[in-house]
């Protein structure tokens, strides 16, 4: 993937410098708070492997998330491919992200948000992004309704892959972004 550039960061394919983070981000009880499982180091590099070679073969993926001005690299955020959710037709795209806490509340998961939907709406020709997390889960929804997406309460589902060990972690809200209103939102023409 080429590389999309915000004010503040680049986005972009996961590097082997990556690790470290990677790891911590997906092992942190405080970032996983509403996931049932942290996977071990070598899960996690799996897990990376598998990401990174998605992006290269698509062009797009949940990309790693890099402050311009220092080269750390914070989480990621991007835009993947989701098969065998309720309700959602396969090969629906979401847009997903998840960062180290000391980068929370800086606006980074939004500036890189809202180059991710210009990328899908754009390049992409998407007719529509969803997000979706755990019910109660607020940070993540309150970046979903600042990047213009609407709940749709009728598509909340309960998850497949949550085992019914963990019941508090299975019913997920939905969440869209259809082309025509993210024009809109953007001052844009709507073309249908």
């Amino acid at each position: 993937m080429k590389p999309i550039e915000t004010k503040r960061l680049i986005l972009r394919n996961w590097e082997e410098r990556d690790r470290g983070l990677f790891y911590r981000i997906n092992s942190d009880d405080t970032v996983m708070e509403f996931f049932p499982f942290r996977p071990d180091h070598a899960a996690s590099d799996e897990m990376m492997d598998r990401i990174h070679d998605a992006i290269h073969e698509k062009g797009f993926g949940f990309a790693a998330a890099e402050i311009a001005e220092t080269g750390e690299t914070i989480g990621f955020v991007g835009l993947q491919e989701t098969n065998d959710l309720p309700g959602l037709p396969a090969r629906t795209i979401e847009i997903g992200w998840r960062l180290a806490p000391e980068f929370w509340g800086k606006g980074y998961v939004t500036e890189a948000a809202e180059a991710w939907l210009s990328y899908g709406f754009e390049s992409l020709c998407l007719g529509e992004i969803v997000s979706f997390a755990v019910t109660g889960n607020e940070r993540s929804t309150a970046v979903m309704r600042r990047i213009g997406m609407t709940r749709d309460a009728a598509g909340d589902f309960d998850h497949p892959a949550v085992p019914d060990s963990h019941p508090h972690l299975k019913r997920h809200v939905l969440y869209r972004l259809s082309r025509g209103d993210w024009l809109a939102r953007r001052g844009g023409l709507n073309p249908s």
